[in-house]
């Protein structure tokens, strides 16, 4: 289902204006990633760009054609590993904030806890 203009225009503006909204967006994306949810990762993602950073400047600081960056976000889409980390380190820069990911000792889970179970840590650099 594709996401109507006023729903985007209204994540965008709780983006510019709620620091902790802009960064729990970025945290589910690299989530979203790293649980396999690739399509819902680089959906979050596309929304985190446009809304801050946008496609031109990110475009600019990685030297990846500002098209292909479009397309990798895409349904279609398939980025490198490199790229895509690459991406991440300069969002999380622009951001200000770091991620780290953690082991534990834990079952195996189905499916993932939401994100206001805490899943991600906000570490200043």
């Amino acid at each position: 289902m594709a996401l109507t203009r006023d729903f985007r225009e209204t994540v965008q503006a709780r983006v510019k204006r709620d620091a902790a909204f802009r960064k729990g967006l970025l945290s589910e994306a690299i989530e979203s990633l790293l649980f396999g949810e690739v399509t819902l990762g680089k959906e979050l993602l596309r929304d985190y760009i446009n809304a801050t950073v946008g496609f031109p400047k990110l475009a600019s600081h990685t030297k990846i054609h500002v098209k292909t960056l479009h397309q990798m976000f895409g349904p279609n889409g398939n980025p490198t590993a490199k790229n895509l980390f690459e991406i991440i380190a300069y969002l999380q820069h622009a951001e200000g904030v770091r991620f780290e990911v953690r082991s534990t000792r834990a079952a195996l889970r189905t499916k993932r806890r939401p994100l206001s179970q805490g899943n991600a840590r906000f570490l200043r650099p």
